[in-house]
């Protein structure tokens, strides 16, 4: 009797062998994260190390500027295969050490993020408050270079959890706090930038064809369900605006979209929407529905007395669709009055 295997046949594996095999590539990736993430913070304690000796050195030594210059040809010669010294990173690490004195943040924070991130930190952010704030939802979230640009010139810290709300008295308090940070005020949809030979059909499209950057906006933990949601109560035909569903809240999120300034009876449509989404949608196990009524423009006490006596959990926001263009792109931007016959557009398909 032979001792050799039969061969192995590459069109059909064997019993077990693709679980055997997706749990070994998720092992591997986890092992290379994890290899990539000590690479990563070793480089950012290093840069400190070189950026506080730097400082240190023309402290107690006198050196003035002209040192770092020096500093980068002699490390370009001893390390030719290294990047990262040249006169512009170097100067980099001498404020980044400057910056952070605390070696506890920067070796638990700071350095958990890549060196990149962090430049983008010191070059936008004037205070250490803000840097660590977007630090720490850089890590929580994954942000990429870009992403992290973006939500600092977006404001994202002073728009986050701004949004006029009554859930601390609609929800309990474990999930109030989360539901609060889950919103912001405004909400800034400049990502729906179409040029001047764009025609109507492509605008009416807009806001579907940009629902990956409406998600980005949103933030963490929302899943898109549908755009002008069917639901019929009574015999009678209703269209949702937006509905989605959050993730970490666990529940339903309504989302309509009033195209003028808000006025106390949107509430009302957007709480017979709450209802009808917990009796005809929600599971047992979801929370209750969460509503937000975005607005072009609101009065922040007018809101506020709305919401008052209302016993569904809602918020108020504002929304922005010009923020920070340049002037030749304003104009090219979808009107409100666009934005509603697309929504009006979606009713008339049902």
């Amino acid at each position: 009797m032979s001792n050799t295997e039969p061969p192995i046949s590459m069109t059909t594996p064997p019993n077990g062998y693709n679980d055997w095999l997706y749990k070994l590539k998720k092992r591997i990736n986890a092992a290379q994260q994890k290899a990539s993430l000590a690479v990563n913070q070793e480089v950012v304690l290093l840069y400190w190390q070189i950026g506080h000796d730097i400082l240190q050195s023309q402290k107690e030594q006198g050196w003035g500027a002209k040192v770092i210059e020096r500093l980068a040809n002699d490390l370009k010669i001893a390390f030719p295969d290294m990047k990262g010294f040249s006169i512009r990173n170097l100067k980099y690490m001498r404020s980044f050490a400057e910056e952070w004195i605390d070696t506890s943040i920067v070796q638990q924070l700071v350095a958990q993020i890549p060196w990149g991130h962090n430049l983008i930190l010191l070059d936008k952010l004037n205070n250490n408050d803000s840097r660590i704030w977007y630090a720490q939802k850089t890590i929580e979230h994954g942000w990429s270079r870009n992403i992290l640009a973006m939500q600092i010139e977006s404001r994202l810290m002073e728009r986050q959890g701004s949004a006029i709300n009554n859930f601390e008295n609609t929800l309990p308090n474990s999930q109030s706090d989360l539901a609060r940070e889950s919103l912001k005020d405004p909400y800034i949809f400049d990502f729906l930038r179409l040029g001047e030979d764009t025609q109507e059909r492509e605008i009416e499209k807009a806001l579907v064809n940009h629902v990956t950057d409406f998600l980005l906006e949103l933030g963490a933990g929302f899943a898109f369900v549908g755009k002008q949601v069917h639901i019929e109560v009574g015999g009678d035909d209703f269209f949702i605006d937006l509905l989605f569903y959050h993730l970490k809240l666990r529940c339903y999120m309504v989302i309509e979209l009033k195209a003028g300034d808000f006025k106390p009876e949107h509430l009302g449509q957007l709480g017979f929407y709450l209802t009808a989404v917990d009796r005809q949608l929600k599971d047992p196990l979801d929370k209750p529905t969460i509503g937000l009524l975005l607005c072009k423009s609101k009065n922040k006490i007018v809101a506020e007395y709305a919401l008052a006596d209302k016993n569904q959990p809602m918020g108020i926001a504002e929304y922005k669709l010009e923020s920070a263009l340049p002037e030749q792109l304003k104009t090219s931007l979808p009107t409100i009055e666009q934005i509603e016959r697309e929504l009006e557009s979606e009713r008339g398909k049902q």
